[in-house]
């Protein structure tokens, strides 16, 4: 199946006018970040044990040298390759690191199984060191592993719930290692924008220096504002808890995100077209094959052979008609199409021709 589009675009005005630029309010702390406070992956190898069974087989490898390795440190020396390792599995455990967190901060840690295991349900997490980006320990986590789900029965009748061979253990790691940041040391610090906007940046550094009554913040970029303090003697945290509860105008980006593989269009309400007329039609391609047979002729010394009949059909529905002002939502253009049958691939297809063209005024993203 194949679409054709036809785009017909007046040329007279290219460019669509702005028709009251959509702006909304929000604080700064839903919409910036202070620079170098973030959260950390954190990953680790452990083993869960107390398994009913449903642990890894003998052919996954590196599960029993892991558990000789253990029973090894424990004083039991045990021969390669005789541990059954039914009821034990080897698991990557991850969490995230956040930011401030002092030696003792509890975190939430999840367990995947990694070899061929049907369940680590009733499973306990042995005592696994978690590393960062930089090798270095930062934390260490054990305990019981808690499922969503489970999986019960055999290959010929078997019931299985959500996924069980990932799991949680809420509270289960503790950090090791002091990362945070000392921010009794520092005078200036930079606030990062979640989307680039130079109106938005204005509008941020505005605020604080409006806030503080002097000129304490500088726009560097679209993305970031460098924020010194205005005290000499620092007092940082008390500054970042006067501007997070700031009140900014926020300039939205005009938007298109579509998704080819399912189907998906997400428009942003302020999103506009210059004046497009649109001609859909549809042209579809149909090959069959019908196979005979044929016999030859009695007393021919011939041989019955099969003979495969192709034939091609094809049909052309004639083309249906859109046409949009000048200053035309998204919206208009989607509910047009619609009306006129068109299906969200063919959505798509119109708004990236549109796009070529240049009559959409707009950011297109395609997933």
């Amino acid at each position: 199946m194949r679409s054709g589009i036809i785009l017909l675009l007046t040329l007279a005005n290219v460019i669509a006018p702005v028709q009251g630029e959509e702006t909304r309010q929000a604080l700064i702390r839903d919409i910036a970040s202070m620079e170098g406070v973030r959260e950390n992956p954190l990953i680790g190898y452990g083993m869960v044990v107390g398994l009913n069974g449903t642990g890894d087989r003998r052919q996954t490898v590196f599960t029993m040298q892991t558990l000789g390795n253990i029973l090894q440190r424990m004083g039991v020396q045990i021969p390669t390759g005789t541990a059954r390792v039914n009821n034990v599995a080897a698991v990557f455990v991850t969490a995230s690191l956040p930011p401030f967190a002092r030696p003792g901060t509890q975190l939430d840690i999840t367990v995947s199984s990694m070899g061929d295991a049907k369940s680590l349900e009733g499973g306990l997490l042995l005592l696994t060191p978690l590393y960062g980006a930089d090798g270095r320990v930062y934390a260490a986590a054990q305990g019981a592993v808690v499922l969503g789900g489970y999986s019960a029965g055999n290959s010929g009748n078997a019931r299985q719930v959500n996924h069980p061979t990932v799991g949680r253990i809420p509270g289960g790691g503790l950090v090791e290692r002091d990362s945070s940041i000392d921010l009794e040391r520092i005078t200036q610090v930079s606030l990062s924008l979640a989307e680039p906007n130079f109106s938005t940046a204005e509008q941020v550094a505005a605020a604080i220096n409006k806030e503080v009554g002097k000129t304490a913040a500088t726009v560097i970029d679209s993305r970031r504002i460098r924020v010194e303090s205005p005290d000499p003697a620092g007092h940082l945290p008390a500054l970042m808890a006067r501007i997070e509860k700031l009140s900014v105008e926020v300039h939205p980006a005009a938007k298109v995100v579509v998704n080819e593989r399912t189907g998906t269009v997400v428009m942003g309400k302020d999103v506009r077209l210059s004046a497009v007329s649109v001609l859909h039609g549809s042209l579809s391609v149909e090959v069959t094959s019908e196979v005979l047979v044929s016999q030859p002729n009695p007393l021919s010394n011939g041989q019955t052979a099969v003979v495969a009949q192709p034939s091609v059909r094809t049909t052309e529905s004639a083309a249906r008609h859109v046409e949009l002002s000048e200053g035309a939502s998204v919206e208009q253009l989607v509910s047009g199409l619609q009306a006129i049958g068109a299906t969200a691939r063919d959505v798509i297809a119109i708004l990236q021709a549109i796009k070529a063209a240049g009559a959409l005024q707009a950011e297109l993203e395609v997933l």
